[in-house]
């Protein structure tokens, strides 16, 4: 980089596709950097999302470039810009066509080397700027020391606070973990088939609930037609309605044009009435989570389907393979289990019932990449992966709540060691009456392990779902979230032993406990989240996943499971190592 960059003749680089991390730091050591305005053109220093800093001379060279602040800003964000944003931001010097990009590249050639006064920057920015400390990744922390100095100190000397900060930077094991993600990432992309996949362009959503409604929307943004179909004509009006706020709200941040997204309404022809269906690739089923309901509706589109459709369930818990069972070809159904909001979750559960096809499982992986999802295979059984290994977490939090635990105790240490949110704000998040649900289904298959606590009952009983009806374990006006003083009354009044409604009278009545239960803050994570590990291990040996990485990978990307530590598995890993190393 540094022979490059102190080449006596005038250098420009030519960029046409991803240009990201290493790449454009090569292209920083050139005068000048032309960029085609491809739409696969993208740039950036996405580095620190994988706990590392740009080495080459990132760091050193791109504040010299577009000065300290927006130097800072890039990255520390680690995001890739199009064309078109990185020369706004001086990233670049120039956009051009395609086929016009080598030429504009020559061109810039005549402008001679670049003086050194183009480069010199304004005065360092206020320590303001300095990004956030990141919990688990100390990369943005590190970068942003270099860039704070290289502007008074040489470049040698700056490139060298690079390699000590990248060396220091691979040995932790939060680095180690994100790159492992990254490389995971890569692996459920791309699949192993080698066979060229049959294009999917036509599709059809039973329901149109949020998921329903979710799931049509993202398929209708990626080019695929969708008959949205409901039997309720108010529900078809909110789906639609759901819909049309998700592609207001991808213009309004940037992350497509108002054409593509006019483009994507009008892929998606909405009824109450039955409509033709043989043609349609797949169908995904998005009905209530009954399943009797799911039942009569498979039994109905086994009649209805083309001899080659697909036909999917999006539950997230219930038997996929007694649903086959209704159908005329149970070797055509499967599970696509996809996670809400389904616009920014990129993970689905790709269930595999005993009667499902290798052809079915293929065709399926591959609908799923082409509309940019990362698919993980599990096999058919209650709560799958996520939410099998999830709902301990989650019900055990409520008992600690139940046991006199405060709430926001609870949530901020599981926030503390790096959950996206805590346990009782997620069951809010997931509602009250859903938890209950699925606890119950899980429950009859696993035992105690995911018994419901009577306060999620008594919850339910008293219309505080959660998020949705702006009241569960805390309440909620806006985005503002305030403690739920009903629950202190509750903690008064006596409670039905076993569960149950504290105002009834059945069963033997006992009070709540007040005193907290025995668990330090610093215990409150390690008892939660080794719930998870003890039922990730399961679902490894059981076989429902095929590797402890699906397990890892498939938790992080369902639940936020804090990526730096590596999903459960990786964690339990660590842990272990580290008490290995205590001990001796």
């Amino acid at each position: 980089m540094n022979r490059l960059a102190d080449l006596k003749i005038p250098t420009v680089a030519a960029i046409h596709g991803a240009s990201a991390g290493g790449g454009y730091e090569v292209t920083l050591a050139c005068d000048y950097r032309i960029a085609s305005d491809d739409p696969a053109t993208r740039i950036g220093l996405p580095e620190t999302t994988l706990g590392l800093i740009p080495a080459w001379g990132g760091c050193t060279r791109l504040p010299r470039l577009i000065g300290f602040e927006k130097a800072a800003e890039v990255i520390a964000k680690g995001k890739l810009y199009s064309a078109q944003e990185a020369r706004k931001l001086g990233l670049i010097d120039g956009v051009a066509q395609r086929d016009k990009l080598l030429e504009l590249a020559r061109k810039k050639l005549g402008d001679g080397k670049r003086k050194l006064e183009e480069r010199a920057p304004a005065s360092p920015a206020p320590q303001e700027i300095r990004p956030p400390k990141q919990r688990g990744n100390a990369a943005p922390e590190r970068a942003w020391e270099i860039i704070n100095k290289t502007l008074s100190i040489s470049p040698e000397q700056s490139l060298q606070m690079e390699l000590d900060a990248i060396v220091d930077l691979g040995k932790s094991e939060s680095t180690q973990n994100l790159i492992r993600n990254f490389f995971l990432a890569e692996k459920y992309k791309k699949g192993t088939s080698k066979a060229t996949p049959e294009k999917v362009v036509h599709a059809a959503v039973i329901g149109a609930g949020v998921m329903g409604s979710g799931i049509a929307q993202w398929l209708s943004s990626r080019g695929v037609t969708v008959i949205l179909r409901d039997i309720a004509r108010e529900q078809v009006d909110r789906g639609l309605a759901n819909i049309e706020k998700t592609y207001a709200d991808a213009v309004k941040r940037g992350l497509m044009s108002e054409e593509k997204a006019k483009a994507g309404r009008a892929r998606i022809v909405a009824s109450t009435a039955p409509m033709e269906l043989r043609d349609v690739q797949f169908i995904i089923e998005a009905a209530s989570e009954k399943f009797e309901v799911k039942k009569e509706i498979f039994r109905e589109l086994g009649m209805q389907a083309g001899p080659k459709t697909i036909v999917a369930t999006n539950t997230s818990a219930l038997p996929v393979g007694k649903l086959a069972d209704t159908t005329v070809s149970p070797e055509h159904v499967i599970g696509l289990h996809f996670f809400n909001p389904v616009s920014r979750m990129k993970l689905v559960e790709v269930v595999i019932a005993k009667q499902t096809s290798v052809e079915t499982r293929e065709r399926s992986l591959a609908f799923v990449r082409q509309v940019g999802k990362l698919p993980v295979i599990v096999r058919d059984n209650p709560g799958f992966l996520v939410n099998r290994v999830l709902f301990p977490y989650l019900l055990d939090a409520a008992k600690l709540f139940e046991r006199g635990a405060d709430a926001a105790k609870i949530d901020n240490a599981l926030v503390q060691w790096g959950m996206p949110m805590g346990p009782l704000r997620l069951i809010d998040e997931i509602g009250v009456d859903i938890t209950i649900d699925i606890g119950n289904t899980l429950e009859r298959e696993y035992g105690r392990r995911d018994h419901v606590s009577s306060v999620l009952l008594w919850l339910r009983d008293g219309k505080m779902l959660g998020r949705k009806t702006a009241a569960g374990f805390y309440k909620y006006e806006g985005k503002v979230q305030t403690p739920n003083e009903s629950l202190a009354q509750w903690r008064r009044v006596p409670v039905v032993a076993g569960g149950g409604d504290p105002g009834s009278n059945e069963g033997s009545a006992t009070t709540h406990p007040v005193s907290p239960p025995p668990a330090t803050a610093d215990d409150l994570p390690n008892r939660l989240v080794f719930l998870m590990v003890n039922e990730a291990a399961r679902c490894v040996e059981e076989n429902v996943v095929d590797s402890p990485e699906d397990a890892d990978y498939g938790m992080i990307l369902g639940t936020g499971f804090a990526p730096f530590r590596g999903g459960p598995l990786r964690f339990a890993e660590h842990f272990g190592r580290k008490a290995r190393g205590r001990r001796h």
